[in-house]
């Protein structure tokens, strides 16, 4: 009779032994899971990388207005980009480039204006940086949109991320043709 409860303790260290080694693999697969989802970028983005630690970085990009009128030079488009600072982040840069589309054309192309596609920085030390840049005198008819980039930098200036994202398009319809005069 001294055998069996020393079978019953035996069994129960088993039984404790295989519980804790299949909490051990749930967990090292649920973390290889969570793994391959951080390093992943939602289907907004274009060539966003992960931040520090494996988190994405936070980025954002709007079409903020978009101004469809008869006349070109109240035409208008407003694009914004957002950004929120890293691990190892000192400053941070935002690139706005205006691209255009026109009808019969397959791709966009950058437009070329005083302004465009220059890289704007903030000051140091920021944690959320967004930078606005309106567009006018649209061509019509035209689909716009803007390729917005986004440099994290640190102390020394070197870019330690980059990102980029497409805003949506803001599309400016042909001019109504005038009717005829009335006689």
């Amino acid at each position: 009779m001294k055998m069996l409860p020393t079978l019953l303790t035996a069994r129960g260290q088993a039984t404790r032994l295989l519980l804790a080694v299949l909490v051990c693999i749930l967990m090292l697969a649920c973390g290889a899971q969570a793994m391959g989802a951080t390093g992943q970028t939602n289907g907004s983005s274009q060539t966003g990388q992960t931040g520090a630690g494996g988190s994405a970085p936070t980025v954002s990009v709007m079409l903020e207005q978009c101004l469809s009128t008869g006349e070109q030079a109240n035409r208008s488009a407003t694009f914004s980009g957002e950004m929120t600072a890293i691990a190892g982040t000192a400053r941070m840069a935002i690139r706005i480039e205006v691209q255009e589309r026109m009808p019969g054309e397959e791709l966009f192309h950058a437009v070329s204006a005083p302004g465009l596609g220059v890289w704007r920085g903030s000051e140091s030390g920021v944690k959320i940086y967004k930078y606005v840049k309106q567009v006018t005198n649209l061509s019509s008819p035209a689909v716009y949109r803007a390729l917005v980039r986004f440099h994290w930098l640190n102390d020394n200036g070197h870019v330690i991320r980059r990102a980029e994202r497409r805003t949506p398009k803001c599309a400016q319809p042909a001019p109504p043709i005038p009717s005829p005069p009335l006689e």
